[in-house]
């Protein structure tokens, strides 16, 4: 069918890719970094008002770990200013999420210039995705990796009386959400690794092991404890996510689309 022919994947991968030039790609870049702080921004006066209830959720897991282990349940503050700059942090990072979906699309026109017209069609999955993954990666930080890191940190340590103060709790706190965060974006990652050719579903089948031992390595390093039970919650949704991205890497690499193309031609 000669609609169908003039439409398919292998045709429009024939089109020239567009070419930007480099001062182009740069003020193409300045703008998106604009959009995305304004966003950021908007989210972070939305978000101001909320800041005292928003940290009451906060610090949730560590007032748990506190009273578990029967110690007086509150922070403590050395400088007149922490009170206030955690409020700006709450507001910041409250604000970061909230435009998350939008700083991502952002993302999105910044990388779609070098995209084939067949590969534009990604653009709702990929912001939809992306933000369900980002909010995923600090939602399990939150259940699950962050009590469990507390229980044990604060456990280990009750032999003792903890003064732990406002700056160092939101410091772990930020540093497990949206660190676990980011790290839940491998899928998208691989995505257009594999979209590119860069590379393909069996080339990461065949480095499985070594790609294991890589996450256990970077689980170690980035997890705030030092028990085997932690570095193995860290760890595991890191495996079962370099699992689902073979199979992502399988169903967007040039050969199988260029495959499942002559197939249905």
């Amino acid at each position: 069918m000669p609609e169908l022919a003039a439409s398919s994947p292998v045709n429009d991968a024939k089109e020239q890719m567009p070419t930007m030039g480099f001062l182009d790609h740069l003020e193409e870049l300045r703008k998106r970094i604009v959009y995305s702080i304004i966003a950021i921004a908007v989210g972070f006066f939305a978000c101001w008002g909320y800041a005292e209830n928003i940290y009451q959720v906060m610090q949730r897991p560590v007032m748990d770990a506190l009273a578990r282990n029967g110690l007086s349940a509150k922070l403590v503050y050395l400088n007149p200013t922490e009170p206030f700059n955690l409020y700006l942090k709450v507001g910041a990072m409250a604000g970061l999420f909230v435009a998350s979906p939008f700083v991502l699309y952002q993302l999105w026109c910044f990388i779609s210039p070098g995209l084939y017209r067949h590969e534009k069609r990604y653009v709702m999955p990929f912001v939809l995705s992306t933000a369900a993954l980002f909010l995923a990666g600090g939602y399990f930080g939150y259940k699950l990796v962050l009590p469990q890191a507390l229980v044990f940190l604060i456990g280990y340590g009750k032999d003792f009386q903890p003064m732990i103060t406002l700056n160092e709790y939101s410091s772990l706190f930020l540093t497990i959400i949206v660190g676990l965060g980011v790290i839940f974006e491998m899928p998208i990652l691989v995505f257009f690794l594999a979209l590119m050719g860069i590379v393909s579903a069996g080339w990461m089948w065949r480095n499985l092991r070594y790609s294991i031992l890589v996450i256990f390595i970077i689980a170690a390093i980035i997890t705030p404890t030092t028990d085997i039970l932690n570095m193995c919650i860290f760890a595991a949704p890191m495996v079962a996510l370099y699992v689902l991205s073979i199979g992502i890497a399988w169903l967007v690499h040039p050969d199988q689309r260029k495959k499942r193309a002559e197939k249905n031609s």
